[in-house]
């Protein structure tokens, strides 16, 4: 079964779409197709979405700070008798009445230029600048340092937490690599050490080979090499004495969430 998703905004939609994805994803049988709509700027544009909205069948999420936008969606939900959830609204309503303060309703508020803003900036820079191991040194000034072989998701790991304003440095480890010395310098309550599961790395591994236009079954796939290397990890972690954690069948999102809850991480 197909089932077309609308995501509407009159900011950029990127809060509909990811709430959209989070409710849908609990219905794995569902084929889904996505489309968004953002930056909504008439009660024309609104019509003419909910006129092919009925023809698709389709479920909407929406978020609109604009008072004269949301009541005309509460209408064309009910001519077109289509299934809307106003993801924003109900839970300002709430907070107003629970602070006693007054939503601005500003279109963008979360996007706009502040020191978090600049901070996340930075961390983002940070690091592209320290992937891989490119500077050792900065292991120092980092928050958090990635440990972890070949396919273990150190690079989007560290992406993925910059954009929380976290500073990330990851290392790759190869056995016959030597480790910088200012490793042994860090914190080890800074520093996350990534493990996986054999068989799930070997596949890993086999795909990125093909992908490459290369056989799957090389040295770098091969069983006796990686079992190698994740005990030499294994080894290096329980000297250094950092959190370790098995990232095979976790999704980014699961580890990142460990890391800040596991080293007190407070990002926004």
């Amino acid at each position: 079964m197909k089932q077309i998703i609308y995501a509407i905004s009159d900011s950029s939609g990127e809060t509909a779409t990811i709430f959209s994805r989070s409710m849908i994803a609990q219905f794995p049988m569902l084929e889904v197709e996505q489309k968004r709509f953002s930056f909504i700027n008439s009660a024309q544009t609104l019509q003419e979405i909910f006129t092919q909205a009925k023809k698709d069948h389709a479920i909407i999420f929406y978020t609109l700070n604009n008072p004269e936008y949301d009541q005309i969606v509460k209408k064309l939900t009910q001519e077109h008798q289509v299934l809307a959830f106003d993801i924003l609204n109900p839970y300002l309503k709430r907070i107003e009445a629970f602070t006693h303060q007054q939503a601005s309703h500003e279109i963008g508020a979360a996007r706009k230029l502040s020191a978090q803003y600049f901070d996340r900036i930075k961390a983002i820079n940070f690091a592209a600048e320290n992937d891989d191991g490119k500077n050792p040194k900065s292991m120092l000034e980092a928050d958090v340092v990635l440990l972890g072989i070949s396919r273990t998701s150190k690079t989007p790991l560290s992406f993925f937490l910059a954009n929380k304003q976290i500073k990330v440095m990851n290392l790759p480890l190869v056995p016959s690599v030597q480790l910088p010395k200012e490793l042994w310098q860090v914190d080890p309550k800074k520093i996350v050490g990534l493990t996986t599961n054999e068989d799930v790395l070997q596949q890993i591994r086999q795909q990125r080979m093909i992908a490459y236009g290369l056989k799957p079954t090389t040295n770098y796939s091969d069983t006796s090499k990686i079992q190698a290397e994740l005990k030499y990890a294994d080894d290096l972690y329980q000297k250094l004495g950092c959190l370790v954690i098995n990232v095979a069948n976790r999704s980014i999102e699961e580890t990142a969430a460990i890391i800040e809850n596991r080293l007190n991480l407070n990002s926004i």
